[in-house]
């Protein structure tokens, strides 16, 4: 009997190629080699996303404080540089980890489709919308992984798939995250926080959460790199120092006190969020894109 994750197995190598093949195209000729800074950065950001504490709130405080990328490109050199890495943790995951084939996808198709609109617009948006928004969204990360840290969140269930109206309410979340990923909200924590409400395995969380970012970001980031709303060189390195993370997280890494990562994190991303809207309110500037 053929195993129903072969087909999401083909579809996620189609999508991987062919997103870097995109994306190669655009570079060739243009981008310098990744700094070591930037590749460290890649690499512990994805070290840490493996394990399930997400790289978004990190890169993007790492990325301001080290000033290595404009704040308005930070959303799409996230999605555009840490892809391929999500990509590799999706087939490590969907391989190792029992999940409903079916949840799975409808999740994996609601996030993209949430995704490539969220994508369109957060593209276009002026620096300071942009400034505000993840510095909103550092501080929802830096909740998310405080409530995680003092056992509040729900511990979730048994289920490894779900029907119904929980199955509709949990598509409707994920078309939500996908495009609010867009705008440097990671996936994984709300993702996670979601399922256990639906009385989910947590397990089963890093199949979705890391399917649904394998599909939706090489998607969000085709239109962040035909806006040219990235900076080449940091996605690169993210790229490049982030899929030997992953599978050294993956397959070496036994255990890390997590917990006092998490509050690290915390503490991190409290500062940069706090910089951020700083910049917002004392700072208003042009669009990302030259008016046509």
């Amino acid at each position: 009997m053929h195993d129903p994750r072969l087909a999401l197995f083909l579809a996620l190598g189609v999508v991987g190629l062919s997103y870097l093949v995109i994306w190669v195209r655009r570079l060739r000729g243009r981008v310098p080699a990744p700094r070591p800074l930037e590749l460290a950065v890649g690499f512990v950001t994805n070290f840490f996303d493996t394990l399930g504490i997400g790289s978004y709130a990190p890169t993007t405080a790492l990325f301001r404080f080290l000033r290595l990328v404009p704040d308005e490109k930070i959303p799409g050199t996230m999605n555009v540089g840490h892809a391929p890495a999500a990509i590799t943790q999706a087939f490590i995951f969907i391989a190792i980890v029992t999940v409903d084939v079916a949840t799975l996808m409808i999740l994996i198709v609601a996030a993209m489709a949430g995704a490539w609109l969220g994508a369109g617009v957060v593209a276009h948006l002026p620096r300071r919308s942009v400034q505000l928004g993840m510095g909103a969204a550092l501080l929802v990360a830096a909740t998310l992984l405080s409530l995680t840290n003092l056992g509040i969140l729900p511990g979730g269930g048994d289920a490894i798939g779900l029907t119904g109206g929980k199955l509709v309410l949990a598509a409707s979340g994920n078309f939500v995250l996908g495009a609010l990923m867009t705008l440097g909200i990671g996936l994984y924590g709300p993702c996670l926080i979601m399922i256990a409400f639906l009385g989910m395995n947590p397990t089963v969380g890093f199949p979705i959460m890391m399917g649904s970012c394998a599909f939706l970001m090489p998607l969000a980031a085709v239109r962040f790199l035909a806006a040219d709303a990235y900076a080449p060189r940091p996605a690169v390195a993210l790229t490049m120092g982030g899929v030997p993370a992953v599978l050294l997280a993956a397959f070496l890494v036994k255990s890390l006190p997590l917990t006092t990562m998490r509050w690290l994190v915390v503490a991190v991303v409290i500062v940069a969020a706090a910089g951020l809207l700083h910049s917002a309110m004392k700072h208003a500037s042009g669009p990302i894109l030259p008016p046509s």
